[in-house]
């Protein structure tokens, strides 16, 4: 079985920076596409940014040039890069990952708070 782990949330200041990370573990043959997701308060999950295996990356709106996705296929781990965070980041984010033969696969989340 396939498990994702995030960590690397917490609480900052405006026009702080944050580093999350989320490891995959288990019986993994391949990882395609890695993704982070956030869910803000009282709202539906949104796609932040997704890369592919071969590196490809896709960006919400909100988040380009501040956030950068990242991943290292050696170690099943992607990485997302938040820069100049804003109170409208505040919310839990979900690592997700589309894992050949075990399908598409979610983190618990980890709660980053950006304070104004």
């Amino acid at each position: 079985q396939v498990q994702l782990v995030e960590s690397g949330g917490g609480l900052v200041q405006a026009g702080g920076s944050l580093r999350l990370s989320c490891v995959a573990s288990g019986r993994i043959f391949s990882i395609n596409d890695m993704g982070w997701y956030r869910q803000p308060p009282g709202k539906q999950r949104e796609l932040v940014a997704f890369i592919t295996r071969g590196g490809l990356t896709n960006y919400a709106d909100s988040v380009k040039v501040r956030f950068t996705i990242s991943r290292d296929n050696a170690k099943n781990t992607v990485y997302l890069q938040m820069t100049d965070l804003k109170p409208e980041d505040t919310g839990v984010y979900y690592c997700n990952a589309d894992v050949v033969y075990g399908g598409r696969r979610w983190g618990q989340g980890t709660q980053v708070t950006v304070s104004s």
